[in-house]
């Protein structure tokens, strides 16, 4: 599915647009919306693939626009074109935002035809959004801060103010930081709390073990585990079926 976002506050020209990109591909979805807070809110609660941002919008500038979408994790390296009436501005944009390209009002429909099918079909596409996928957190250790996959790390404990941080290649030691800061960090992934002193990787848990108490989340292949605290107890079985068609 490919969900596309016209941000462009002149309405005429935005028709336009959106007509020119249905007529590309039926099966393409086509959100609007002429302002920064409208394309946040779409951008946030939708998968978008690609950006038609106009330069000039209502109350702000597809600049900001774009920086702000930037800063989304699963935007890093989405497809960004501008829509602009002069040239001037597009050093910015390819330095600063990572923009792929730009249409020059009025619009010509051959020119959006080729850069829609050019930025959506070309390999190089998949090939970063394969890239894309590997997402990474930072943490400071000792002093160094150490890059680490987040497909890697199985659970995260805490003890008073250390964390440590199980993965598949061994244990990291974090200090002088809180479980709010960490849960903030790890909030754009599959993780969830489980107990007040311990957040897991939902694609990594093998079983839950209501035998024992507290409950235990037993991980693939990895020996130690993770207690579940009574106050957690119905939001992590919904989690883990929802997530993981676990049978209990």
């Amino acid at each position: 599915m490919i969900n596309i976002l016209v941000l462009e506050d002149n309405q005429v020209q935005r028709k336009i647009l959106v007509e020119t990109l249905k007529q590309i591909d039926k099966h393409f979805i086509i959100y609007e919306g002429d302002s920064e807070k409208e394309g946040l809110e779409i951008a946030n609660e939708k998968e978008i693939s690609l950006f038609y941002v106009d330069i000039s919008l209502k109350g702000s500038s597809g600049l900001n626009f774009a920086k702000k979408v930037r800063a989304i994790n699963k935007y890093k390296l989405t497809w960004i074109v501008f829509i602009t009436t002069y040239v001037k501005h597009m050093l910015e944009a390819f330095k600063e935002i990572h923009c792929y390209d730009y249409i020059i009002k009025p619009y010509k429909k051959e020119k959006v035809r080729e850069v829609t099918l050019t930025l959506l079909k070309n390999k190089r596409r998949e090939d970063i959004r394969l890239i894309d996928e590997k997402k990474y957190v930072v943490f400071n250790v000792g002093g160094t801060l150490l890059k680490i996959c987040v497909d890697e790390i199985i659970f995260i404990e805490v003890y008073l103010r250390t964390f440590i941080i199980h993965t598949k290649t061994g244990k990291y030691e974090v200090k002088n930081t809180s479980l709010r800061k960490i849960k903030e960090q790890m909030k754009d992934f599959n993780f969830i709390q489980v107990h007040k002193s311990y957040i897991v990787n939902l694609k990594l848990v093998k079983s839950i073990d209501k035998t024992t108490y507290p409950w235990n989340i037993q991980f693939e292949n990895y020996d130690e585990y993770a207690p579940i605290g009574n106050k957690f107890k119905k939001y992590t079985l919904k989690e883990f079926k929802d997530n993981s068609g676990g049978v209990l």
